[in-house]
């Protein structure tokens, strides 16, 4: 066995054959080790389904590609993958389920992915079989189907042999090391031994620069070796195969097309042909999570006893469906383990805390994920990016407060809610609230309906008593549109409060504080008392991070970014001081972010609320124009509250962002709610900050700003400061310019606005995808952000909004379509 290589793959199931197929592709000196056999995780007992629509649209790229490369696999290897291309019927059973299957459409598009709309009667038509009275649609994308697992593994394993990958079995890695240039890795020799498989004797010890685990149900052994946290667990999951239905035999042998894959998502099931007779595949409540710390030895390719009492409901709601499988026998049951994330997206990139450990774990839909996860891992790992932002899966999305038992709460809910409508304001309940400000409970009592950020509790927006976020989802504007209409109008008009608590905050100082930033950063840095805007960038030259740096020294800053991506932000910012230290000097590092609370107040009475609490010598002018301009911060105090006040808004309004000890946080809340009540004071929510800001045509982090785009493509020269050296720049420059972001005001449906999902066109021709959406109550109509191609990026170009089916009239707006001057934001007092 080879004792070094470039890259070394833990597991071989499917996700980890793709992945050395792909480090082979592209001349990587690659080891497979698999502490079995090939496919004897869950790539055995997985059904093999490859659905394309998703409504992430990194995943939806990533099954794409999976789709794309399976069919050419027999072509390349020899070896037949099992590929049946019969398609994907998705029924729909209620008008609220279409409107899903529209925007998954949207998405789609954006994509390449094609499709078509199916009536009850057509569905009819094609598949007598299928009882469609009670449907009112259908959504068809006929370019998938199903798989056999096993066989596309072992043609990906074929292919990466031909590509130089070298792939052992009965091999199971007992033990990570890193020297600081490279992985040891310590293995063991595995044997059957009376139908278990035991250690041998025999050990190895494995140099690699690059090491990824693609380890499927034994995450959590993965993790405890390497001392870091990775949330899968798996979840078990049960189909079931039925005898052969005589009707179904009948149809075949008739004539009759095989039956696309079927999804009766009202009815939480996939079906599919198999041998003359049906599988069904439930995604039942009450599943639990299996191996939260360890798979046991024992277990191989081994499965659950099967509880049919627990899809009673779905095994009935088949029969429905397909009449003539009621009479039909069980021929074979199934109920395994399948990995699952809180959010239902696998964990592909970097390993927080190390270095060159990749990780590839938390696939629900691994034989769907496998080939476009081996495509884009390998070239975030050869090439330095993704061609596609794949943040959105990164590991690190996940901080250190994660728990075991978080994890598996989180992990069932998302079983259970595979088939559920996924409206875009969704917010799932499970372990929560966990992270929350002080102020939580007083917002609570104020009306707040929270989402959940990074594990913070986040107010969405306010409500009266009794109304129910739940009821109130949407695929269109939903119940809570009206009051996200009133926050933002507070916000324009008067003054509104929003809780921004969950940034990410750290403090950088030391000798090398200035020099390291200085490269790290786009733009010049700040004097000390000033702000400014600024980007940490890939190596490929694209956005890592956005920043808002306050300096608060001439060696010591403040760097603010967003809160969602905080575990993601601090494992980039410590490694670069790693390593740049030796060149720039001693840089300190130091996460703040639970040290400290932050409100945002904005709106043109703001200035108002602030003077009634600041105790100063001269309290008339402390915010003044002259004593704190427009992106300054100045440390002040509100009551007893010392706050450091940083003149700036998300919202384009005057304002600032009071940064104050988290202890003090209700006594701030209370003080400043109590002081803004003659100026018309209004707590707001996230939803009306997210209109707003597009009205500023501010960018986001994880919309407009990613992995994917330059600042430069995204509109942001003026925090580019060319003139000097920083990380990325020769990568920014040859980039060049690829596509454009815009702002966009749209001509839409009266009771629906943009999620940031769909596409764009000109005329017949596609040209780009919006990135955000929402409603403007400056302009009283749509708005949206994305990103099109340069040709297209003018000032008042016509463009079409794709929503429900339906082409809307679009226009390019000038970028910060409202107060272009930010005549507001300079306001004096």
């Amino acid at each position: 066995m080879k004792t070094h290589v470039k890259a070394l793959v833990v597991g071989g199931g499917a996700v980890g054959t793709a992945i050395a197929y792909h480090l082979g592709k592209a001349g990587w000196d690659t080891l497979l080790l698999e502490r079995d056999e090939l496919t004897c995780g869950s790539t055995w007992h997985a059904a093999g389904l490859l659905p394309l629509f998703n409504m992430s649209f990194a995943t939806s790229h990533i099954h794409d590609y999976s789709v794309k490369m399976y069919k050419q696999l027999e072509e390349e290897t020899g070896l037949n993958p099992g590929f049946s291309v019969v398609g994907n019927l998705r029924m729909a059973q209620t008008q609220a389920r279409m409107d899903e299957y529209l925007l998954y459409a949207s998405t789609a598009e954006t994509v390449g992915v094609p499709y078509e709309w199916l009536s009850p009667a057509q569905i009819r038509q094609r598949w007598p079989l299928v009882r469609t009275d009670d449907l009112i649609g259908a959504l068809f994308h006929p370019t998938d189907g199903y798989i056999n697992p096993a066989d596309v593994t072992m043609a990906m394993a074929k292919g990466a042999r031909q590509f130089g990958v070298t792939i052992e079995r009965k091999w199971q890695v007992d033990g990570y090391e890193w020297t600081g240039a490279e992985w040891r890795v310590t293995c063991t020799r595995m044997a059957d031994r009376g139908g278990n498989l035991v250690p041998t004797d025999e050990r190895a010890v494995i140099t690699a620069e690059h090491v990824v685990t693609a380890t499927g149900n034994h995450a959590q052994r993965t993790a405890r070796m390497l001392g870091i946290k990775i949330p899968a667990i798996p979840v078990e999951h049960q189909f079931i195969v039925t005898e052969p239905d005589p009707a179904l035999v009948a149809y075949r042998e008739a004539g009759g097309p095989e039956h696309p894959v079927l999804r009766d998502a009202d009815a939480r099931w996939y079906v599919r042909e198999e041998r003359g007779g049906w599988i069904l595949g439930p995604y039942e409540d009450g599943a639990p999570a299996r191996f939260r710390y360890a798979v046991p030895d024992s277990f191989r390719a081994d499965l659950f006893q099967l509880d049919l009492e627990r899809i009673e409901t779905e095994y009935l709601s088949m029969i429905h469906r397909i009449p003539s499988s009621e009479t039909v026998g069980l021929k074979d049951d199934f109920n395994g383990p399948i990995c699952y994330t809180p959010d239902g997206n696998p964990l592909v990139g970097p390993a927080p805390g190390l270095r060159n450990m990749w990780l590839a774990e938390g696939f629900s839909f691994g034989i769907t994920a496998a080939g476009g996860t081996g495509y884009y891992l390998a070239q975030m790992m050869t090439e330095g990016e993704a061609e596609i932002d794949m943040a959105s899966l990164d590991p690190k999305r996940y901080g250190p407060w994660m728990t075991t038992e978080y994890a598996v709460e989180k992990n069932e809910e998302c079983y259970s809610h595979v088939f559920i409508l996924h409206h875009p304001d969704e917010e799932r309940p499970a372990a929560r609230p966990l992270r929350t400000s002080p102020a939580y409970d007083r917002q609570k009592a104020a009306g707040a309906q929270f989402g959940q950020v990074n594990g913070w509790e986040r107010p969405n927006y306010y409500a009266p008593a009794g109304f129910s976020d739940h009821d109130s989802r949407s695929f269109r504007r939903g119940g809570w549109w009206p009051f996200a209409v009133e926050e933002a109008k507070a916000i324009r008009t008067g003054a509104g409060l929003i809780d921004a608590t969950a940034f990410a905050k750290h403090i950088v100082r030391g000798p090398g504080a200035t020099a390291f930033l200085d490269w790290f950063t786009t733009n010049r840095l700040p004097k000390v008392g000033r702000i400014n805007l600024t980007y940490a960038l890939t190596g490929a030259g694209t956005t890592r991070t956005e920043y808002t740096i306050v300096r608060l020294a001439e060696d010591s800053y403040y760097l603010v970014s967003a809160g969602a991506w905080a575990a993601y932000d601090a494992d980039n910012l410590v490694k670069a001081v790693e390593d740049m230290e030796p060149v720039f000097g001693r840089i300190e590092v130091q996460d703040v972010t639970t040290q400290w609370g932050v409100f945002a107040i904005a709106g043109p009475r703001s200035r108002d609320v602030l003077n009634a609490l600041v105790r100063d010598a001269e309290p008339g002018t402390v915010l003044s124009n002259k004593r704190c301009p427009w992106l300054s911060m100045r440390n002040i105090e509100l009551g007893m509250v010392p706050t450091m006040a940083v003149r700036v808004a998300y919202t384009g309004e005057l304002g600032w962002e009071l940064h104050h000890p988290i202890e003090m946080q209700n006594r701030l809340w209370d003080s400043l709610m109590e002081a803004g009540v003659p100026h018309g004071l209004k707590p707001v929510g996230a939803r009306a900050q997210n209109w707003l800001r597009q009205e500023k045509s501010y960018r986001a982090f994880g919309t407009e700003l990613g992995r994917d785009a330059t600042p430069l493509e995204a509109g942001l020269d003026r925090f580019v400061d060319l003139s000097k050296e920083f990380h990325g720049k020769l990568g920014l420059l040859e980039k060049g310019i690829r596509s454009r972001c815009v702002t966009l005001l749209i001509d839409g449906p009266d009771d629906a606005d943009p999620w940031g999902r769909e596409a764009l066109y000109a005329g017949d021709e596609k040209v780009g995808r919006l990135t955000s959406g929402g409603y403007s109550v400056v302009f009283g109509k749509s708005i949206g952000m994305g990103y099109v191609h340069p040709d297209r990026a003018e000032t008042g170009t016509r463009l079409k909004v794709r929503m429900f089916d339906r082409l809307w009239d679009a226009e390019v707006v000038e970028d910060c379509p409202y107060d272009l001057q930010n005549a507001a934001i300079r306001q004096n007092g």
